[in-house]
């Protein structure tokens, strides 16, 4: 069982928890991942690692179904029934120059910890953070302390540039050299930053597919790269986003879309 140390709502519908685990964290690398699952008959989410300590990993999740939901109705002292990791192969950190993080939504958490190690190897960081409206925001306050520039965007404009990231990064793109664009978010979003980009800039995409075991045996978070079936879970999570079949991965993720808004309306099929 793994302890719930620390809950802490950020944003709308979005959670982050500290989940007491010395023996992941301890292994624990920037861009890796973790799967929980809550009870005996809960299912397996996969949550990039958003931060850790030397006892604790730190997840966010955004309540979109009724397992995220379950997960926000804890509370710290609450336990876990299984907590996996550190999965995935963790991301490329080494001294680039500067470094352009594009976090969408939830991505914006799993790009944090990627920025701190990328600083920590001498780059000079950029960040531009996106959501639906200033309450969907979080953790501006950590990205300033790693970002030499940081960017906000909202849909509505409630807060900083109002429009996607990808129109921030169009634009960053006539004003600066960028070395290498880091994109976590949508696979919409990660798509059109990686047209944006194509045979100008090295990119980056941490992909999120459906998933179960998280170590390659089940093949259920296939993509194809470069013409060639990978495994988001131990090929990945990062990928050059240039070689990503982009719409198959969008196809793919819409498997179980009807048996997930079924649920949520708590509909019975006949």
């Amino acid at each position: 069982m793994f302890k719930i140390v620390k809950k802490q709502k950020l944003a709308e519908d979005t959670f982050l928890m500290e989940i007491e685990s010395p023996e992941i964290a301890k292994k624990a690398k920037a861009g890796q991942f973790i799967i929980l699952r809550i009870d005996e008959k809960g299912e397996r989410i996969p949550l990039t690692i958003a931060d850790h300590s030397k006892r604790t990993i730190t997840i966010v999740f955004l309540v979109v179904g009724e397992t995220t939901k379950q997960l926000a109705s804890l509370r710290k002292g609450d336990k876990l029934l299984d907590f996996v990791g550190p999965l995935g192969n963790p991301s490329d950190i080494k001294e680039y120059g500067t470094v352009c993080l594009v976090g969408g939504g939830l991505g914006i958490a799993p790009i944090y910890s990627i920025g701190k190690a990328l600083k920590k190897s001498k780059n000079n960081i950029i960040t531009i953070i996106g959501a639906k409206t200033k309450k969907h925001l979080f953790w501006e306050d950590r990205f300033k302390k790693i970002s030499h520039k940081l960017i906000i965007c909202t849909d509505d404009g409630s807060k900083g540039i109002k429009g996607f990231v990808s129109n921030a990064l169009k634009n960053l793109m006539e004003e600066e050299r960028i070395n290498l664009v880091i994109a976590i978010g949508p696979p919409i979003m990660m798509k059109v930053i990686s047209d944006i980009t194509k045979d100008r800039i090295k990119t980056i995409a941490s992909l999120n597919p459906i998933m179960i075991d998280g170590m390659g045996m089940c093949g259920v978070c296939r993509v194809i790269v470069d013409e060639t079936v990978k495994f988001a879970c131990s090929d990945g999570p990062e990928f050059d986003a240039h070689k990503i079949e982009w719409d198959e991965l969008m196809n793919r993720n819409k498997m179980y879309a009807e048996e997930e808004q079924c649920n949520n309306q708590k509909c019975v099929k006949k």
